[in-house]
């Protein structure tokens, strides 16, 4: 055996990583992770659709299935072990707020708040919008073409929305993520802008549009779809849609060796709530760290392997020239 190799102890990692993917809700379709085919990708460019939200702290996976012994035989003894139940929950810390962050770390809705119209009567998440704005023949998912006067509206640095109209359709609405459920027709022609995901920054405004400072998570717009301005977000406590989405976090070892832990389905299970850390040990500038705290639920899926159902892949690539 080649001198080279050497022994693979326990790995060392000093932080995870955490990436999530949006689950196709009408479909109810996680997105794929392939360990075999993806297990390499750079930490700083994950594959698409996943969408960094960068390192976490205080992470823990709890397993909460339960197995009973099948028993046979007078008097009764064990035969075997089935599994009663199937479950499993992460708890994590998100160390940036985001629109995202703000969604994962919440059990219902995540709304964009909308910039008001003039004389608009206030409401808690946000008043009626100013009118929304249709994008010219040509936009892309970075540039989006407008008319002069409506390029106008706009400064750098502000957060647009862009989606279509809501125009009484029931069921999962929002473009490219399901941002809401909605029971029964509504009368807020805005509302699909209110809880689409399909977000970017301004970087800069020109006479001919918008160049946006990261592309549209929906790509170029939708036929119909209309932007509007974004001056902050918001979510409620109650409410009857939950999040989904698909989750992936990485432990980077030391060695080069990686770990991780692939959730196909995760639900929010708690409402949001935050975490206040002292920035220093005695807190003597009395200035605090808030975090958002997500704790969430696994849901099961069948692996089309062999037909198990499974709420966690827990795969593991090796250091270079460790043994095995």
């Amino acid at each position: 055996m080649s001198s080279t190799w050497f022994s693979a102890p326990a790995p060392v990692a000093r932080r995870v990583r955490a990436y999530f993917a949006p689950v196709n809700r009408s479909a109810q379709t996680p997105v794929l992770f392939d360990p075999s085919q993806q297990g390499g990708f750079s930490l700083d460019a994950p594959p698409a659709p996943w969408i960094d939200l960068g390192w976490i702290q205080d992470f823990v996976r709890k397993p909460a299935s339960r197995s009973a012994p099948l028993l046979t035989g007078i008097p009764a003894a064990p035969l075997e072990q089935v599994r009663e139940t199937l479950q499993a929950q992460v708890s994590l810390q998100f160390l940036s707020w985001t629109k995202l962050t703000m969604a994962l770390a919440t059990g219902s809705q995540h709304m964009n708040v909308l910039a008001a119209a003039s004389g608009a009567v206030p409401a808690a998440d946000g008043a009626q919008a100013a009118t929304a704005v249709l994008p010219q023949s040509g936009s892309t998912s970075t540039s989006i073409l407008l008319a002069a006067s409506d390029a106008a509206r706009f400064t750098g640095g502000e957060i647009i929305a862009l989606d279509v109209d809501y125009t009484g359709q029931t069921g999962f609405v929002g473009c490219p993520v399901a941002g809401a459920y909605v029971r029964q027709p509504l009368t807020d022609v805005d509302y699909i802008r209110r809880i689409t995901f399909n977000v970017a920054p301004v970087a800069q405004v020109t006479a001919a549009g918008l160049a946006l400072a990261e592309a549209l998570p929906g790509g170029a717009p939708a036929a119909g779809a209309k932007l509007q301005q974004v001056t902050g977000f918001v979510d409620r406590e109650g409410g009857s849609f939950y999040q989904e989405w698909s989750a992936l976090f990485v432990m980077q070892g030391s060695q080069g060796e990686r770990i991780f832990f692939y959730y196909p389905r995760l639900q929010p299970a708690m409402g949001a709530e935050e975490t206040v850390s002292a920035l220093n040990a005695k807190n003597q500038n009395g200035q605090s760290r808030v975090g958002l705290k997500g704790q969430f639920m696994a849901l099961p899926v069948t692996d089309p392997l062999d037909g198990e159902r499974v709420v966690c892949y827990r795969s593991f690539i090796p250091a270079p020239d460790a043994l095995v």
